[in-house]
Parts: structure tokens; C-alpha cells; sequence
């Protein structure tokens, strides 16, 4: 008799120590990446657009005033 609960707390005290070997907690997660560097400046080319629609506009208007007269 005294075999058999010396087995029945030897199973216990194994399965017990095996669930909190199992339950603790496991490795830190990584820390968080940087942010991205940020893109390009959006005032970048902004004056060269600027007069180049500028430009556009004036040849475009001047055609369209042209042919028109024209007929």
C-alpha cells in the first residue's frame, strides 16, 4: 500500500512541476522597429512646377486663341 501512494504522489508532484515548467512565461518580445525616414520634401520642385504650368498654360492658350481667330 505504501508503494502505490508513494507512486500516486511521485505522478502527482511530476505532472504538477511539469505544468508550471510549462506555464511560465516565455522571452521578452523584440524591441519595436524605428519609424521610417520620412519621404521626400513636398515642397520639393513645387516653384519649377509652378512656373512651368505657368508656361504651359500661356503656349496652350496662345494656340487655342490662334486657331480660333484663324477661322
Amino acid at each position: 500500500m505504501k508503494i502505490t501512494l508513494l507512486k500516486i504522489a511521485f505522478f502527482v508532484a511530476l505532472l504538477l512541476n511539469a505544468q508550471i515548467v510549462l506555464g511560465a512565461p516565455g522571452d521578452t518580445p523584440p524591441p519595436p522597429t524605428p519609424p521610417p525616414p520620412p519621404g521626400l520634401p513636398l515642397d520639393g520642385g513645387l516653384i519649377a512646377m509652378f512656373f512651368v504650368a505657368l508656361i504651359l498654360g500661356y503656349v496652350l492658350s496662345k494656340k487655342y486663341i490662334l486657331t480660333k481667330k484663324g477661322s
